[in-house]
């Protein structure tokens, strides 16, 4: 289980922003400790905030005196809600708290069920409740709330690997913006790719395809990115998500950057040798294209292919995941491009292979080395002519990623914590 305490000054921002879940049926009130309720029993917001009033009213000097805490069991934990409820008032007995009015709010929004505490780090003399070694402490409590509760461990798991694989988004469990967001967070920065096709390969792996958008403002040319989700068969399931509520690294210029960068990276490594000699390995013994892309799977491999509407093949993408690299079949060698594999799976003319005398790419590539090479082109993202084809009719088999346990991480939280940062960065005195 992982615990996050936020604090601010703004008790109606903590609450508003659990009572808008509220609102949606997204959230429920799980339990509440000194908390005003309403007549007919239910809790509305007026009532809310002046639970706290005397707290803050007396408060003496104490910056930040509304907590706002969140504490996430792994997805695979089944916690039922009285647990959640004690587990709630453990954490705010051990952590100094036992004795303030706070609300628990549990948020099944997205596939991690959790709950929210929203409380005051101020007595009721006005006094701040000491928060010293809170980092610690807070550690501390949840592994043993884990024992207590029979949870997951989130510092066991973490030991048990350090690439731990991250699902793809599923649109029928809802909130999809924060499903892509943790992909669209990470992506860049954990797989090499020269250009937009093969960005579009890496995202269809996680049911995700951008698309390049452009207009004119003010007489200035504006290029941009949108997202859909995807289902099983690749077909846009979602409304279009504007790149910017990514951030930066999923936006078409820094994209544009990236893949730039990478060509240069991706230039004379050993990585390019080594996914050639593995899929010409996997090529030899292999016999169809199931076989091929299960043997490939076995090599940590996995292939895009796009197909026309006659199921003519005109393009091939390869993920390694060994290097974290991408790469069109002819990028790597002429006997790997597209013509090559239709005329192997659609005609039944497959090329002979020969052993190569050389070293094999298991005995000369060592796993988790350095990206470093690259090949000639497209100067820009909108050059690149072969992306995801929505009429793709072979289902892309997702066996992990490299990318960081996220655990489902809600965008939204994320976006609320940055926010309260920013105000307060405005709020501080210019020296």
């Amino acid at each position: 289980m992982i615990a996050k305490i936020g604090r601010g000054s703004s008790l109606y921002g903590a609450l508003a922003y659990n009572y808008h879940k509220l609102e949606k049926e997204n959230a429920q009130v799980l339990f509440t400790q000194k908390i005003i309720q309403a007549p007919d029993g239910s809790y509305k917001m007026e009532q809310l905030s002046r639970s706290f009033e005397l707290h803050l009213l007396a408060n003496r000097k104490t910056e930040k005196p509304v907590l706002h805490i969140s504490l996430n069991p792994d997805p695979k934990d089944n916690v039922n809600d009285t647990d959640f409820e004690n587990m709630a008032q453990d954490y705010m007995r051990q952590m100094g708290y036992g004795n303030q009015p706070f609300v628990v709010f549990k948020h099944t929004d997205i596939d991690r069920t959790h709950i929210h505490i929203v409380s005051v780090c101020v007595d009721e003399n006005g006094r701040k409740i000491s928060d010293k070694f809170e980092k610690r402490r807070s550690m501390a409590v949840c592994r043993a709330l884990e024992k207590q509760y029979g949870l997951i461990s989130a510092v066991e798991k973490k030991q048990e690997t350090n690439t731990p694989t991250f699902k793809p988004v599923d649109y029928k469990a809802g909130d999809i913006k924060s499903q892509m967001a943790s992909v669209l967070r990470y992506l860049p920065t954990y797989y090499q790719f020269q250009t937009f096709g093969a960005y579009n390969a890496v995202l269809s792996l996680f049911n995700i395809t951008a698309e390049e958008v452009k207009g004119e403002y003010n007489g200035i040319l504006k290029q941009g990115l949108v997202y859909f989700a995807l289902n099983e068969k690749g077909e846009k399931v979602s409304n279009p998500f504007k790149a910017s509520l990514f951030g930066k690294s999923a936006g078409y210029l820094q994209l544009q950057s990236q893949c730039n960068q990478n060509r240069i990276k991706l230039k004379d490594n050993s990585a390019k040798e080594s996914v050639k000699d593995r899929i010409e390995s996997v090529m030899r013994t292999a016999s169809n294209e199931s076989e091929f892309r299960k043997k490939l799977m076995d090599e940590r491999i996995n292939i895009v292919v796009r197909r026309n509407a006659g199921g003519c093949i005109y393009g091939i993408t390869f993920i390694d995941h060994k290097s974290r690299s991408v790469w069109n079949g002819s990028e790597l060698a002429k006997n790997l491009s597209a013509n090559v594999f239709n005329d192997w799976w659609n005609n039944g003319n497959k090329i002979d292979m020969p052993l190569k005398n050389n070293a094999t790419a298991r005995e000369t590539f060592r796993e988790g080395s350095q990206i470093n090479n690259s090949n000639n082109q497209p100067d820009s993202l909108g050059k690149e002519n072969t992306p995801y084809s929505e009429k793709e009719n072979n289902v892309v088999e997702t066996f992990g990623s490299l990318l960081p346990q996220a655990q489902g991480e809600d965008f939204q939280e994320t976006d609320f914590a940055n926010q309260l940062k920013r105000k307060a960065n405005r709020r501080k005195p210019k020296p």
